[in-house]
């Protein structure tokens, strides 16, 4: 195919004899690299190479000044605006930056579109008093502030402007304006020279200016544009040439070269509506796949509508595509070492007085670069101390913890700083400098242990923020404004302007690249992704300062001429391709996904009559939904284990899980597979339930045998809440039960043993004679199953035994909610079929243990002590009759025999080598 570079080299090398006097300018430096393969293809003779810039490169060159990087730049700012601000009204750097930014960004903008700038700053400050404040008679000091403010934009604009020209640096808007200055100088010293601009589009007023004036002096334009374009008053793409066209002198009477007539030539065009980034890449893959099976993957391009796709696209190229080149490079915020640093910074910005959020802790230790850290001797020292937090519970982490995890490392370190010691400091007694060298001195260890295992790539990211860090110690040590939380923020800007280039060959293979980088550029095929509105175009955008209505007064450009350049870059990609894919995301649950592009709306609606246009969904491969988990059948090895577990004693728990679901019961009670343990930061059900426990069995086992008196109940009154603070510390340990969400939960364990023993004395008060007769007993007692050839127990611990009036009852805590309803059984068979008795058969259960290995003397009762319904009293196990009146709340002979039937069948279900174990269906 021949391309926009090669009709414009074949061009120009038939109008003009020697090109090594041309002067090449273009939009970006990689069009050159192509302009100068063209011209290498096409020459007959040998001739020296003409000179070929990128625009930016020029507008340097013109202007005499160097391009200043963007941190810099907000460091000199900071300089001006401290100039032009009272000391006592000045804010530090960090809050500084956070509005320095935009500002910047405005001012680039006002300088490349040639505004005058005290017109506009005396505009804009006008327009931000009346809006705001035009019905104060009197203003208030901030007011007054605020309004100085805009009206000191203008002196903030001009202190930096001298600044930089005497440094003979600037900013990109300020070298437009300089370089339109000495546009006579220079062509004065280029006479003989010819000037080529190739393949430009969206101009600046500068710009504009400069090629105009160059125009004047014999320069020439390749425009790159279609006849379509041009000739549609209403399309975004021709936008900018049809006003050029239109408004320029030199047109009046010389041709605007170079508009074609590719777009409506034969294409077809392929849109794919894919769901997620991830599905996106993987149909590139395919369609990549399917170019390299016909040959014609070196005349193929895939363009990031969104560049977040860069990773998932690299990993998505078939394996057997030897030659790929990527323009861009990859952002450094991607990389496994920024999100490691982030972690370190987290845990830096979060330290307070010495201590450590376990959390960030853990986010930072646990990360893969820590581990390789803190490895010592072989072992792996970060691990054990994730476990020794988890074990201990503890929420904040103090110096003596690390000393005590990381002795080792800290006693072998002969020469500077332990590892710990660069990864945990206080913030307190560090100055900005001390921080970046610890930063550094962390990439250097780092750089040690991975130059012996041969990771380029992981070197070359270390390198990348060995970099910044020295650039953010030279900012510090040039400027000295840089605080700890100015630190953090200068590195995470500088982090979002670094990118680790890939090494390739621009001229070979498949290319994968930005829209931007594809500015003059052609392919055959194309592949674009993310064709979504949002992406492209980018949609509106309010990063400024200055409100619409100047902009559009002052022809600044909006967000309708931010539409047509990436309107103009879509349809430039398309313009000589024959083969197009564009995918869109339709996952609706993202930011960027859902709708189509307007850019796809368009091209099947004002279809060309020469466009084949395919428009299909496409789905990933659905597999068949797993079904429900597949039955464990019982080895003689599950056997085994059931035997012992059967021995060893079942738990009414236990039981209670086999009911509730069988393949729960296995992967617990057998297997012992339990959820990872954390750390538990705010109380949980469970610990507290714990706590209350404890509390009740040290209040309660002194009296074991005696006769509760008014007394006793006032003794446990005034020791409960010490009690409590002892349980506390032992239970929940290394937390933090003085603040926040523990607190209230420490409030709430002391409220329930206060009404608890409330009750209690209400009970005696009443009348009721009431004997402690056990606390928290061990049981453990045989049961005589038919059918199972070993033993079988049941074991478990009660919480009480008292005798009220004469009559025996066992009763049980629950902290939790209880209702009546939840011990009340209709039928005998519901006790193993139905979860929601599980209540009423715990109490059964322990009932039966403590009547089989004790002389207790039946009948007797068994009741729930609810904290959280207190107010029912106790909620007695009860066997409903006929009426639902009848009750009987007696536990006797005969209750354990109906009992011990569905025990029986409960056991020897678990027990039976033909009954696997299965999930139970919910209800």
């Amino acid at each position: 195919m021949k391309t926009f570079l090669s009709e414009v080299v074949e061009n120009i090398l038939s109008e003009h004899g020697n090109i090594s006097d041309i002067i090449f300018v273009l939009p970006g430096k990689r069009a050159g690299v192509f302009l100068k393969r063209e011209i290498r293809r096409r020459m007959t003779q040998t001739a020296f190479a003409p000179q070929v810039y990128s625009v930016e490169e020029f507008v340097q060159e013109l202007s005499g000044l160097r391009l200043i990087p963007n941190i810099q730049l907000l460091f000199e700012f900071y300089g001006a605006y401290q100039k032009a601000t009272p000391r006592e009204q000045q804010e530090d750097f960090y809050s500084f930056s956070k509005w320095a930014q935009m500002m910047l960004q405005d001012f680039n903008e006002i300088d490349r579109y040639l505004i005058p700038p005290d017109r506009i700053f005396s505009h804009l400050s006008s327009i931000k008093e009346l809006d705001h404040w035009y019905l104060s008679e009197k203003k208030t000091p901030l007011q007054e502030q605020y309004i100085q403010f805009w009206k000191t934009l203008d002196r903030y604009y001009h202190l930096l402007k001298a600044e930089l020209l005497s440094a003979q640096c600037g900013y990109q808007g300020l070298i437009y304006r300089e370089a339109i200055k000495n546009i006579e100088h220079y062509l004065s010293h280029k006479e003989g020279r010819k000037h080529v601009f190739i393949g430009f589009n969206a101009l600046n007023n500068a710009e504009s200016a400069m090629i105009q004036e160059f125009l004047a002096a014999g320069a020439e334009v390749y425009w790159d544009t279609d006849k379509v374009f041009m000739d549609d008053p209403e399309h975004d793409a021709g936008l900018f040439m049809r006003r050029y066209r239109k408004a320029w002198k030199h047109y009046r009477d010389n041709p605007f070269k170079n508009i074609n007539t590719h777009f409506s030539a034969p294409k077809n065009i392929e849109i794919i509506g894919v769901p997620g980034k991830t599905g996106q890449a993987m149909y590139v893959h395919s369609i990549l796949s399917s170019l390299k099976s016909n040959g014609s993957i070196a005349q193929a391009a895939v363009v990031l509508g969104n560049e977040e796709l860069l990773n998932p696209i690299l990993n998505a190229i078939p394996d057997d595509i030897p030659d790929v080149n990527i323009t861009g490079g990859f952002p450094l915020a991607y990389t496994p070492m920024a999100s490691w640093f982030h972690a370190f910074f987290q845990l830096l910005e979060n330290e307070t007085s010495g201590k450590w959020y376990y959390q960030h802790v853990l986010n930072l230790v646990s990360h893969p670069v820590s581990k390789t850290l803190l490895t010592h001797n072989g072992r792996d020292l970060a691990s054990a101390f994730i476990r020794t937090i988890q074990d201990n519970n503890i929420v904040f982490i103090t110096r003596e913890h690390l000393e005590k995890a990381f002795e080792h490392m800290i006693s072998d370190t002969k020469n500077g700083n332990s590892v710990t010691e660069l990864l945990f400091f206080s913030k307190d007694t560090c100055t900005v400098n001390d921080i970046i060298k610890k930063c550094t001195d962390l990439t250097l260890r780092m750089k040690d242990i991975y130059s012996g295992k041969g990771n380029q790539v992981f070197l070359e990211y270390l390198y990348r923020f060995y970099e910044i860090f020295n650039q953010i110690r030279f900012f510090n040590e040039k400027y000295h404004v840089i605080s700890i939380h100015a630190l953090t923020g200068i590195y995470r800007e500088l982090l979002l302007q670094e990118t680790v280039d890939f090494q390739g060959e621009p001229l070979e293979g498949l290319q994968v690249m930005g829209v931007l980088e594809s500015r003059n550029l052609d392919y055959e095929t194309v592949i674009i992704t993310s064709v979504n509105e949002g992406d492209l175009p980018s949609g509106k955008s309010g990063n400024s300062f200055i409100p619409f209505d100047i902009k559009v007064a002052y022809g600044l450009p909006t967000y309708k001429e931010k539409d047509a350049i990436y309107a103009y870059h879509f349809y430039r990609l398309l313009q000589r391709a024959k083969n197009v894919y564009l995918l869109y995301n339709t996952d609706s649950g993202t930011f960027d996904g859902g709708e189509k592009s307007r850019f796809i709306q368009q091209l099947t609606t004002f279809r060309q009559e020469n466009h084949h246009i395919r428009e299909r969904i496409a789905a990933p491969r659905a597999e068949n939904l797993p079904g429900p988990p597949s039955p464990v059948k019982k080895t003689p090895a599950l056997m085994e284990a059931i035997r012992e577990l059967a021995q060893a004693g079942f738990s009414p728990t236990s039981l209670t899980n086999y009911i509730r679901d069988p393949l729960a019961f296995y992967h617990q009670t057998i297997l012992h597979i339990r959820d990872e343990y954390e750390v538990e930061e705010t109380i949980a059900a469970n610990t507290l339930g714990t706590i209350i426990h404890d509390t009740l069995e040290d209040l309660y086992k002194p009296l074991t045998g005696k006769v509760l008196t008014l007394a006793h109940i006032e003794d446990m009154q005034n020791r409960a809440n010490d009690i409590v603070n002892l349980k506390f510390g032992q239970v929940y340990r290394g937390g933090d039960f003085s603040r926040g969400k523990n607190l209230l939960s420490y409030e709430v364990a002391k409220q329930y043993l206060k009404n608890f023993l409330k009750t209690e004395e209400k009970r005696i008060r009443e009348g009721n004679s009431i004997k402690i007769v056990e606390i928290e007993s061990n049981l453990k007692v045989k049961v005589e199953v038919p059918g199972i050839p070993y033993p079988v127990y049941l074991k478990g611990k009660v919480d009480r035994v008292e005798e009220i009036n004469g009559t025996l009852c066992f009763i049980d805590y629950k902290t939790g909610k209880v209702e009546q309803g939840d011990v009340e059984l209709a039928q005998w068979e519901d006790l193993i079929a139905d979860y929601k008795y599980s209540k009423a058969f715990q109490l059964l259960c322990y009932s039966y243990m403590l009547t089989r290995n004790s002389p207790y003397t039946l009948p007797a009762e068994a009741a729930i002590i609810s904290f959280k319904n207190l107010q029912k009293g106790f909620l007695k196990f009860a066997k409903k009759g006929e009426s639902r009146h009848d009750k009987d709340n007696a536990i006797t002979e005969e209750t354990f025999q109906y009992f011990s039937e569905q025990l029986h069948r409960l056991i020897s279900e678990i027990c039976n080598p033909d009954m696997p174990f299965t999930e139970k269906e919910g209800p």
